[in-house]
């Protein structure tokens, strides 16, 4: 059973903002989009970096934003956090809101003359795919000295579910994805963290150092776990080539998240796509939802596409582009 705190929350409702229709995908401004498929109610809902919430019945045509999220203003949080990378996911009969809360005003270290926000992977819950989506038991799921963001969901092979998320490289200079138990009802976590493979790693991203020598990058972005056609685990993650976010693949020699996890020689998106995620759609079609980096009058903005995606073999191959 989640429980929910019985606590004063501060929502913005869908009449404060003004809400669009027939929107098409490519007119929408959204980071890290992702998508859930709902046989409930056979819509698609989509939300991203930002917190608010599109729907559409054909994933061509949207509807939107609304503000669906309830957060707690006397939490760590604050009265108005940031929100990156909210995810959907639908377990156990409830909808669950993963996501990522900053709260500019806490300061938690300095490193290399970087300011570290209070920033951390959250869980919200709500009997309806439009929310509202509210915090449960658990005020805090990973330590707060640590700013973590880009939490994802995956249900192991013991039966038990998993945050997957990104301890972030400016604290740690060389970025980590890492996995950490959950409660049955995802309220709270268990135990601590465990490192699945760090950000040099990675045989394809790429930076400038100090010097200007060539070496690894150092960032972790949005992990997104999913299993191949012939039951291969895989995670989909994004760094950078020098000036280019692009988004690699994962695979995990044991078949669990404790890998050990092999990295993809090269990349699997096109240049500037990048934070994907994997869904089924109505058609029974695999596609990725990712977002790629536009310049519009001076200033970059991320928009949204589709991908057709081929699972069916040992590994994960990317068809085409969806219009």
């Amino acid at each position: 059973m989640v429980a929910a705190l019985i606590i004063p929350f501060a929502i913005a409702t869908a009449q404060q903002r003004r809400v669009r229709t027939d929107v098409p995908l490519d007119s929408i401004r959204l980071s890290d989009p992702f998508i859930l498929a709902d046989k409930k109610s056979k819509t698609y809902y989509m939300t991203g970096t930002g917190g608010r919430m599109w729907k559409s019945k054909d994933l061509k045509l949207w509807e939107g934003p609304y503000d669906v999220t309830a957060t707690d203003p006397n939490s760590w949080m604050g009265p108005r956090p940031e929100i990156w990378a909210a995810e959907l996911h639908y377990y156990n009969k409830k909808y669950y809101y993963f996501a990522t809360f900053t709260n500019h005003a806490i300061k938690i270290d300095t490193v290399a003359n970087n300011v570290i926000e209070r920033r951390a992977c959250h869980v919200l819950v709500s009997d309806n795919p439009m929310g509202p989506y509210r915090p449960m038991e658990h005020r805090i799921y990973l330590p707060e000295n640590k700013p973590t963001l880009d939490g994802t969901l995956w249900v192991d092979t013991n039966n038990k579910p998993y945050m997957v998320f990104c301890h972030e490289w400016l604290q740690n200079l060389n970025g980590t994805v890492e996995k950490i138990e959950l409660a049955s009802d995802l309220s709270g976590s268990v135990g601590e963290s465990h490192i699945l493979f760090r950000a040099s790693d990675s045989p394809w991203s790429k930076r400038k150092n100090e010097k200007g020598e060539i070496v690894p990058n150092n960032v972790t972005d949005g992990p997104f776990l999913f299993k191949t056609g012939k039951g291969k685990l895989g995670m989909l993650w994004t760094s950078w080539i020098y000036d280019v976010y692009t988004q690699g693949v994962a695979y995990s020699e044991s078949g669990t998240l404790d890998g050990p996890w092999v990295q993809e020689p090269e990349p699997i998106t096109p240049p500037n796509f990048g934070h994907g995620m994997l869904f089924k759609d109505f058609k029974g079609r695999t596609l990725m939802a990712v977002h790629s980096h536009a310049t519009v009058k001076d200033r970059t903005v991320r928009i949204p596409h589709l991908f057709l995606v081929d699972l069916k073999g040992e590994k994960l191959q990317i068809v085409e582009e969806v219009k």
